[in-house]
């Protein structure tokens, strides 16, 4: 690492030109390639998937996506005269004037004599697509939006639903990234006091992360990647690279303040907090490329998206950052440091002030504040017990949008299972299956839960045969669940027998449903992989066993409580509406999952920032208590700031408009803050003074086989504790802080 930072700061000139050379290449073949994100997602074996592709091979025309126009009248009826002509003419249009459109069923028609409410007010259409959303032209969404709502008039109300139209009405990100890179810049000013050490670390991370967003667009042609991939992309890789640029500007201005000159003081800040960063920053990569083991399209997309950005902005921070320190030199500290500099009268390091009379308290007082964390976590994680894992619907998109004004219209008019049909589609290999059929749908119609059952007309000796069943109860709602469970497990089953008719649930709200079970039969091997490998990186870093098991609990910790937040906040409806963020309903299915490895990464960089430096104390002293102090002083001040700024940068994606950005953004938000301001200042510096030295045992033969690394660098290392790694005897602190704290 030495010789890295110093050729980037001696080569500054070389550096620069080079990472601009990238950014014009990356940037010139995204103008030609543009991107491929994808919304496909497969769920192989699943009942939902079963019943999609037997449509797709037998009923193409059927199998593409179906979008509905909503008209609707506050007086009158939509059959009158006027209403009818108009809206006649518009579907008309569409049908004939929009490509990827294969039907319309007018409600009109005699085959759409049940798409009028039976007060009159309100109907809708059924437009049949060629195909999938994420494979319809855009352009052809836009103009069938744009027929439509030119009929809207005096009276005559006209909103469009459906997948497609959500894509397509969905929201842009306009400038939430900006805004939380101006509540980054603001925190980053206060906590240097320098305008240039404010902009290096803004300049690294926005380097990294652009690179890093050109770089998967270009990848997502030859690989799936999911189009939530560049937002969730940005969330990451922005709050990740600011923080690390932020975690070697701060020992670089260190090394500063001690005297050192630039050269020498980038070189000791690469080969102590740069290790540190590529440490972290590998360990996030891999938590994130770990979601592969799931083996899920969708969630493989998103991170490689996310991992992809990371690396940039990690290989940004060694490289760019060194180089241009070459360029800051001092001015990255404040004039009335440069002036004591210049007199030859340069700072000592250590931490003084109110971090070391925290740190003195924590030590004091460590079971107390343990215990107090430790009670507000299990407050906080209480929610986490009832999390109910699902997707959301267009009842939670923004009130005013025409998905939105379109739901809740279909709801009034119809019911509110009416957004979210089940299909049964029906494999028939014999008359008698036919028969059987019939009777399963009259069994149907019986039952709790279900408001309507319509079968689809079928041709003479069709093997497939697809009814759609209106639930009672809205597509998120738990009952339309127990609805779709219990035709799986219970109606079905007994219908199929004696004959050779298989049935299967299919439609949007099963294949939500059946995504849910994939992802949580899913998420104990997935913890437990990140939680093992975890431990594993953490004990070679460290050469200790309760270290990395302190982290894993921590991890565990802060996930629990900030799924509690997630889940008072868009489950409960705690707040929701002052957020903007939607009505009540369940977690998205795939947002625990992709929380835990962001955070599994996010909190390995701040036990790493955090022990390594009293690591680095226990090594030269062989003093626990001294160590756990002196380490906790000397970053609790700079974690704090990272902390801040990935709230801010977190928090500004709920401002979005999107719910499921919104969950993240919220959630992570929340886990920064936990992990923080509650696990790393208090509890975990409080439990290693409560375990004293034992905090640093490894078992002679496990240390013999690990490879060695260290984290911290190689600075001032010749003290390092003889070499033993057996658990010492506790030495008396003798420490006149705490003294002085207890007088």
């Amino acid at each position: 690492m030495s010789a890295l930072a110093r050729w980037c700061f001696r080569h500054r000139r070389t550096v620069v030109s080079l990472w601009v050379a990238l950014v014009l290449a990356l940037g010139g073949g995204y103008a030609a390639a543009g991107s491929n994100y994808s919304e496909d997602f497969s769920l192989p074996g699943m009942e939902s998937t079963t019943a999609l592709k037997l449509l797709q091979d037998s009923l193409p025309a059927s199998s593409g996506d179906t979008e509905q126009i909503v008209i609707h009248v506050e007086n009158g009826s939509v059959r009158d005269p006027a209403v009818r002509a108009k809206v006649t003419a518009m579907l008309a249009t569409i049908e004939e004037e929009v490509p990827s459109v294969t039907s319309v069923t007018s409600m009109y028609s005699e085959q759409g004599a049940a798409q009028i409410s039976t007060d009159g007010h309100t109907a809708y259409a059924e437009v049949q697509l060629d195909k999938l959303p994420d494979a319809l032209p855009p352009a052809d969404i836009e103009e069938l939006i744009d027929i439509a709502q030119a009929a809207r008039g005096a009276g005559l109300e006209v909103e469009l639903a459906g997948p497609a139209i959500s894509n397509a009405t969905a929201p842009a990100q306009g400038s939430t990234e900006l805004i939380g890179i101006v509540a980054a810049a603001a925190i980053l000013l206060l906590f240097f006091g320098s305008l240039i050490g404010m902009l290096l670390p803004i300049l690294v991370a926005v380097a990294g992360v652009a690179s890093g967003l050109m770089a998967i667009g270009l990848l997502s042609h030859p690989v799936v990647l999911s189009d939530i991939a560049p937002t969730l992309a940005t969330l990451i890789g922005l709050g990740v690279g600011i923080d690390y640029a932020l975690f070697i500007v701060t020992r670089y201005r260190t090394g500063l303040r001690a005297g050192l000159p630039p050269e020498e003081a980038t070189v000791r800040a690469i080969d102590t907090s740069g290790r540190a960063v590529l440490f972290a920053g590998g360990t996030v990569v891999i938590a994130l490329l770990g979601l592969l083991v799931l083996r899920l399209n969708l969630l493989n997309g998103m991170g490689i998206g996310a991992a992809v950005t990371v690396a940039f902005t990690m290989l940004s921070a060694l490289t760019l950052l060194p180089a241009v320190l070459g360029y800051a030199g001092t001015r990255v500290i404040g004039r009335k440091e440069r002036r004591a500099l210049a007199t030859g009268r340069p700072r000592p390091e250590g931490a003084g002030g109110v971090w070391a009379r925290w740190a003195a308290l924590v030590q004091k007082r460590r079971a107390l504040l343990g215990a107090a964390v430790l009670v507000v976590i299990a407050l906080m994680s209480i929610p986490t017990l009832s999390i109910r894992l699902g997707a959301s619907d267009a009842g939670n998109d923004k009130a005013g949008t025409t998905t939105r004004s379109a739901y809740d219209l279909l709801a009034e008019g119809f019911g509110p299972g009416f957004n979210g049909p089940l299909q049964l589609v029906a494999e028939l290999r014999s008359p008698a299956d036919g028969q059987a059929l019939g009777r399963l749908l009259e069994t149907v119609k019986t039952l709790d839960g279900v408001a309507a059952v319509n079968a689809f007309p079928a041709e003479p000796g069709a093997t497939v045969a697809i009814a759609v069943v209106v639930p009672t109860s809205a597509p998120q709602d738990e009952a339309t669940t127990d609805l779709i469970n219990r035709l799986r497990d219970d109606v079905i089953p007994a219908a199929e027998k004696d004959n050779t008719m298989r049935v299967h649930v299919g439609g949007a709200t099963a294949i939500f449903q059946d995504f849910a079970k994939v992802l949580t039969d899913k998420l104990p091997l997935f913890l437990g992989v990140i939680i093992v490998l975890g431990f594993l990186l953490l004990m070679v870093a460290f050469r200790s066993v309760l270290v990395p098991l302190t982290a894993a609990v921590m991890n565990v910790l802060a996930a629990a409580a900030s799924f509690g937040v997630i889940v008072a906040i868009f489950q409960w409806g705690w707040g929701s509406d002052l957020l903007d963020v939607g009505g009540a309903g369940p977690v998205e299915s795939f947002v625990p999952v992709i929380m835990l490895a962001i955070l599994f990464g996010l909190s390995m960089d701040y036990q790493v920032f955090l022990v390594s430096r009293m690591h680095e104390e226990w090594a030269s002293t062989s003093r626990n208590g001294q160590a756990v102090r002196i380490g906790q002083s000397e970053t609790g001040r700079v974690i704090v700031a990272a902390a801040l700024i990935m709230v801010c940068v977190f928090g500004a994606f709920v401002l979005a408009g999107e719910r499921v950005i919104a969950e993240f953004g919220i959630g992570l938000a929340a886990a920064v803050a936990i992990d923080a301001f509650l696990l790393r200042t208090i509890l975990v510096p409080a439990l290693m003074h409560l375990i004293g030295p034992a905090n640093w045992w490894l078992p002679r033969w496990i240390d013999r086989t690990l490879p060695d690394f260290s984290v911290e660098g190689h600075d001032d290392r010749a003290a390092q504790a003889a070499g033993t790694t057996e658990p010492f005897e506790p030495h008396p602190d003798g420490d006149e802080l705490v003294d002085s704290f207890r007088r």
